[in-house]
C-alpha cells in the first residue's frame, strides 16, 4: 500500500466509519476489514492518529485499528503478519513525539505502545525504555507526562508477563532503572507537596498527576520486579517512606476542597499508597515481615484513635482495615504447633504481631470496631425510612458491598476476635452484660449500641459457643424485645432476630424451636418492612438447619407460608422478591408434600411474576427454582400447572431464545422434576422434547440432566414418545458417541437400554443403527470395563425380550465380519462369559445370566460347547444376588419384592415420584414376563 496515495482513501473511509448512518457505516467498515492485512496499511493508521490537524473521531478509530492489528497480526506466527521492516517503522514512529493533545487518544497509544513492548521488549525493541527515561525528564509538561504515562503502561504490560524467561528480563529491567523510578516520583511528590499552599490549582493537579503516575510505575516494579526484595535497600527504602509520605498527604487533605478533581486525584494518591503495601504483603509476605509493626502502627492509629479525626475518607480506612486483616490472618506468620517446625522467618513475624497485639491494643480495637464502626450511621437510618429495601439490599451485599466500610469492619472484627479469642471473649461478654433487660426507646444512641453489640455477637457466635448460655439468653432476654412493638425499637427487633439466625445452628435447643417460630409468625406481620425481610431470613436459616423437624414446624405452616407470600406480593425490587422467593423454596422444600394445602394462591401469582419480570433473567431464575419445590410438593397435582409451567420450561430451555443463557439449567431441572412427577403424558408435554436436539448437540454441562430427561419420557410414555422423537433422537446420539467421554458413552447407552427394558418391541427397532456398534464392542472386547458392562446390558435386554430382533442383527453383523452366524455367536458368547467379572451391578449380572441362559433350550452345538461357563457365571450371579431369609431361613433373590412387601416411607424419605412409581411396575413386569418366559 503506497502511503502516499493510500492516505487520502484510507482518511476517506476512516471518515466513512465514523458516520451514524449504516448506509455508509457498513461498507467503511467492510472496507477497512479488507485493508487490515495489507502491508503498508499500519502505517498509515499511524500518520493518520499522529496529525494532530484531523478530526478527532477520526484519530480515535484510527489508533483503535491499529491497537487491534497488534493483536492480530503483529505476532511473526500470525497469518497475514507484518513484515519486519514494517514493525521497525512503526514502532520508531510510536515513540519519536509524546505530545498527543487528547487525553483518550493518548491513553490509547499508551497502551498499543505497551502492546508492542509485550512482544517486542526488549529483544526487538531496547531502545524503548532508554527513550522514554529520557522523555520523562525533559521540561515540556505535556511531552513528560505522555511519556510518563507510556512508561506506567509498558511497566504494567511487562509486569504482567508470567513466563520463567519474561519475568528474568523484568527482574533485570527493574534493577537497572529501579534508582531512577524512585527519584522521579520523589521528585513529583515534592513538587506537589510544595504547589499545595500556592493555591494555583492547576499546577497543583498536574504535580498531582505525574505524582500518581510515577507511583503506579514504582508500584509494578516494586511488587513484580524482584525476587527478593528484602535484600535491596532502595525497594525496602521507599516502602518505609510511605508511611511518611502518607502522613503529608494526609495532611494535605486538609488544604484541598473536598469537590473537586483535586481532591479526588489526591484520595486516588493516598489508596495507591496502601495498595503497594497490600500488593507487597500479598506477593513477599517475609520480605514485609520489617515493616508489619510499622503498618500495625499506622493503621491502628489513624483507623481506631484520634490522629485519623478530618483527614481519613471511607477507602482509605477499609485499606487500613485490610491491611490488618492481611496481616493477622496471613498464614505465612502462623507458626506450627510445634514452635519447632516453623521457620525463622515465621517465628519473627509472629513475634512482631504478638508484641503489638496486646490486651489494650486488643481491647480498645475490639470497643472501637464495636462502639463506633458497627453503630448504623445516619445516612443508613436515613436510607430505612427512605428506602427499606435498598436498605435490605445494600445490607446484604449489593454491588458496592464488597468495597463500603461496614463489610469491611465485620470481616475485621470477625478475624481478629478468631485470632485472638481467650484475650477478647471476656472483653465482649462485659459489653454484653452492661446491656441486660430492656432498653428505653426513647435513647437512641443506647439503642443503637445495643445493635452494634448484638451485631458483635452474631458474628462471633462459633467462637463465643462455650462462654455464652444462649438458650437462656434467648428466653430472659431476647424473646422479650422481639416483643416491644415501639417503632423506635426496630433496628433491634431486626438485630435480634438476625441474631437469633447466626446461633441457631450454633447453639440452639430443638425444644425452643416452637417459640421462635411463634415470634417469626408475630415478626413476619411487623410494621417494618426491613424487619420482615430479615425475619424471613432468618426463618430461612431455621429449616435449612440439619436439626429442623417438620413436626414442630407444621402448626406454624399455613401462617408462615401465607405471610410470606403477602411479603413477596409487597417488595418491588428484584433482589428482594429473588429473596423471598428463595425462603419460600426452602420452606416449599423441607415441608414436601405439606404443603399442598397452602401454595394456591403462591400458584395463582407467579405466572404474573414471570410476565412482570421479562427484563430481570435472575429474578425468573429464582422464581423457575421456586417452580422445582413446587413440583415435587404436588407431586402428580402438579399437572393443574402445565398451562402456566409448560411454556417457561419451553423457554428457558430454547436455545435459540437469549435468556436461554440464565435459564438454561433451573429450566431442564424444572423439565426433569415436571417429567418425574407427571401422572401421564399430554401432547403438550411431548411437545417440548423439539428443544432437545440443540441441547444435544450443544454437548454442555447439562448432558446429564439431558439424558435423565430422556429417561423420563421413556418411562412415562415409551410408544408415542419413540414414534415420535425416536429416529432424530437416534441421529444425535450416533453423532455424540463419535466425540463424547466414556462416562458420556455411558449415560448414552444407559437410555438406550431403558428404551430396551420398557418397551422390547420398539426399542431395538428405533435404536437399530446404535446396536451394531454395541455388538462390534463385545466381539472385539471393548477395553474400559464400564463401557463393556452398558454394551453388555443392551444387548442382554435384545437377546432375553427380543429373539427375533436379537436373530436379524447376529445374521446382520455376520455379513459385516465375513462370518457364518454360528461362528460370530460362539465368539459372542465366549466374549461375554469372559467379562462377566466387568459387570459390577447385581442386577445387571443377573440379567447377563438370565440372558445366557435363554440360549441354553437350543440345539445348537455351538451354545452347547458354552454349556460349562454360562452355568458357571449364572451360579456365581445367582449367588450375588440370594440373601437368607431370616424368618424362615430359606434364601431367596433379594431383587425381588411382593405386592406384600412395599417398602413403608419414614417421615424423614420423600415420597416416591410418579416416576419411581413407574420403574417399579416396570420391573415387576418385567420379571413377570421372565417367569412366564422360563
Amino acid at each position: 500500500m503506497d502511503l502516499n496515495s493510500a492516505s487520502t482513501v484510507v482518511l476517506q473511509v476512516l471518515t466513512q466509519a465514523t458516520s451514524q448512518d449504516t448506509a455508509v457505516l457498513k461498507p467503511a467498515e467492510e472496507q477497512l476489514k479488507q485493508w487490515e492485512t495489507q502491508p503498508g496499511f499500519y502505517s498509515v493508521l499511524l500518520n493518520i492518529f499522529t496529525n494532530h490537524t484531523l478530526d478527532i473521531n477520526v484519530r480515535w478509530l484510527a489508533v483503535l485499528y491499529f491497537k487491534n492489528g497488534i493483536d492480530r497480526y503483529w505476532r511473526r506466527v500470525a497469518p497475514h503478519a507484518l513484515s519486519e521492516e514494517e514493525k521497525s517503522t512503526l514502532r520508531a514512529g510510536l515513540i519519536t513525539n509524546f505530545n498527543e493533545p487528547v487525553n483518550q487518544i493518548a491513553t490509547q497509544i499508551a497502551v498499543l505502545i505497551a502492546k508492542v513492548a509485550r512482544l517486542d521488549c526488549p529483544r526487538q525493541w531496547p531502545e524503548l525504555i532508554p527513550t522514554l527515561i529520557e522523555s520523562v525528564k525533559v521540561q515540556d509538561d505535556l511531552r513528560q507526562h505522555r511519556a510518563l504515562l507510556t512508561f506506567y503502561h509498558v511497566t504494567k504490560t511487562l509486569a504482567s508477563k508470567r513466563l520463567a524467561a519474561d519475568r528474568k528480563l523484568f527482574y533485570d529491567l527493574a534493577s537497572g532503572i529501579y534508582n531512577f523510578a524512585c527519584s522521579l516520583w520523589n521528585h513529583h511528590t515534592d513538587t506537589f507537596l510544595q504547589q499545595v499552599s500556592s493555591g494555583n490549582e492547576a499546577a497543583v493537579l498536574s504535580s498531582l498527576e505525574r505524582t500518581l503516575l510515577s507511583l503506579k510505575v514504582l508500584r509494578k516494579l516494586t511488587v513484580n520486579g524482584f525476587v527478593e526484595p528484602h535484600k535491596n535497600m532502595e525497594v525496602m527504602g521507599f516502602l518505609h517512606g510511605i508511611f511518611d509520605r502518607l502522613k503529608q498527604f494526609l495532611e494535605c487533605s486538609r488544604s484541598i476542597g473536598t469537590d473537586n478533581v483535586c481532591r479526588d486525584r489526591l484520595e486516588k494518591t493516598i489508596i495507591l499508597f496502601t495498595k503497594v503495601l497490600l500488593d507487597f504483603l500479598d506477593q513477599h509476605p517475609f520480605s514485609f515481615t520489617p515493616l508489619i509493626q510499622r503498618s500495625l502502627e499506622f493503621s491502628v492509629s489513624y483507623v481506631f484513635t484520634e490522629v485519623g479525626e478530618g483527614v481519613t475518607f471511607e477507602r482509605f480506612i477499609v485499606q487500613c482495615m485490610n491491611l490488618i486483616k492481611m496481616i493477622v490472618k496471613n498464614y505465612a506468620y502462623k507458626p506450627s504447633k510445634n514452635f519447632e517446625d516453623s521457620s525463622p522467618e515465621t517465628l519473627e513475624a509472629h513475634k512482631i504481631k504478638m508484641a503489638f497485639f496486646t490486651y489494650p491494643t486488643l481491647t480498645e480495637i475490639c470497643r472501637r470496631l464495636v462502639s463506633h464502626y458497627f453503630l448504623l450511621t445516619e445516612e443508613e437510618l436515613t436510607m430505612w425510612e427512605e428506602d427499606p429495601e435498598g436498605f435490605t439490599v445494600e445490607e446484604t451485599g449489593g454491588d458496592s458491598w464488597k468495597y463500603s466500610l461496614r463489610p469491611c469492619t465485620e470481616v475485621l472484627f470477625i478475624d481478629i476476635f478468631h485470632e485472638y479469642n481467650q484475650t477478647l471473649t471476656p472483653v465482649l461478654l462485659e459489653m454484653m452484660q452492661t446491656l441486660q433487660g430492656p432498653t428505653n426507646v426513647e435513647d437512641m444512641n443506647a439503642l443503637l449500641i445495643k445493635d452494634a453489640v448484638y451485631n458483635a455477637v452474631g458474628l462471633a457466635a462459633y467462637e463465643l459457643f462455650d462462654s455464652v448460655d444462649f438458650d437462656q439468653w434467648f428466653k430472659n432476654q431476647l424473646l422479650p424485645e422481639l416483643q416491644v412493638i415501639h417503632n423506635r425499637y426496630k433496628p433491634l427487633r431486626r438485630r435480634v432476630i438476625w441474631l437469633i439466625g447466626q446461633w441457631i445452628s450454633v447453639k440452639f435447643k430443638s425444644d425452643l424451636r416452637p417459640m421462635l417460630y411463634e415470634a417469626i409468625c408475630n415478626l413476619l406481620q411487623d410494621q417494618d418492612l426491613v424487619v420482615r425481610i430479615e425475619t424471613a431470613t432468618t426463618l430461612k436459616l431455621t429449616v435449612d438447619d440439619f436439626e429442623f423437624r417438620t413436626d414442630q414446624f407444621l402448626p406454624y405452616l399455613e401462617t408462615m407460608f401465607t405471610l410470606l407470600f403477602q411479603l413477596l406480593q409487597q417488595v418491588t425490587e428484584c433482589d428482594t422478591k429473588m429473596h423471598v422467593l428463595h425462603v419460600l423454596s426452602c420452606v416449599i422444600e423441607r415441608v414436601n408434600i405439606q404443603i399442598r394445602p397452602y401454595v394456591g394462591c403462591l400458584v395463582q401469582y407467579l405466572p404474573l411474576l414471570w410476565k412482570q419480570s421479562e427484563e430481570h433473567n435472575m429474578l425468573r431464575c429464582a422464581i423457575l427454582t421456586t417452580l422445582i419445590h413446587l413440583v415435587q410438593g404436588l407431586g402428580a397435582d402438579s399437572k393443574n400447572l402445565y398451562p402456566f409451567l409448560l411454556p417457561v420450561i419451553q423457554l428457558s430451555t430454547d436455545v435459540s431464545q437469549p435468556p436461554h443463557v440464565y435459564l438454561l439449567e433451573d429450566g431442564l431441572e424444572l423439565w426433569l422434576v415436571t417429567l418425574e412427577n407427571s401422572p401421564c403424558v399430554t401432547p403438550e408435554l411431548l411437545r417440548i422434547f423439539q428443544n432437545m436436539s440443540p441441547l444435544l448437540e450443544l454437548s454442555s454441562e447439562n448432558l446429564r440432566t439431558c439424558f435423565k430427561i430422556i429417561n423420563g419420557y421413556i418411562f412415562l410414555s415409551s410408544t408415542e414418545f419413540l414414534q415420535t422423537y425416536a429416529v432424530g433422537l437416534c441421529q444425535s446420539f450416533c453423532e455424540l458417541l463419535k466425540e463424547i467421554t466414556t462416562e458420556g458413552q455411558v449415560q448414552v447407552l444407559k437410555v438406550v437400554e431403558n428404551a430396551l427394558k420398557v418397551n422390547p418391541v420398539l426399542g431395538p427397532q428405533m435404536f437399530q443403527p446404535i446396536l451394531p456398534c454395541v455388538f462390534r464392542g463385545i466381539i472385539e472386547g471393548e477395553r474400559y470395563p464400564v463401557v463393556m458392562s452398558t454394551y453388555l446390558g443392551v444387548m442382554g435386554r435384545v437377546l432375553l425380550q427380543n429373539t427375533s430382533f436379537f436373530s436379524s442383527l447376529l445374521n446382520e453383523m455376520a455379513h459385516k465380519f465375513n462370518q457364518e452366524m454360528d461362528q460370530l455367536l460362539g465368539n459372542m458368547i465366549e466374549m461375554w462369559v469372559d467379562r462377566m467379572d466387568n459387570i459390577t451391578q447385581p442386577e445387571r449380572r443377573k440379567l447377563s445370566a438370565l440372558a445366557l441362559l435363554s440360549l441354553l433350550p437350543s440345539d445348537n452345538s455351538v451354545i452347547q460347547d458354552k454349556f460349562c461357563g454360562i452355568i458357571n457365571i449364572s451360579v456365581e450371579g445367582l449367588h450375588d444376588v440370594m440373601t437368607e431369609d431370616p424368618e424362615t431361613g430359606t434364601y431367596k433373590d433379594c431383587m425381588l419384592m411382593s405386592h406384600l412387601e412395599e417398602p413403608k416411607v419414614t417421615e424423614d424419605e420423600e415420597p416416591p415420584t410418579e416416576q419411581d412409581k413407574r420403574k417399579k411396575m416396570e420391573n415387576r413386569r418385567f420379571t413377570l414376563s421372565l417367569t412366564e418366559n422360563l
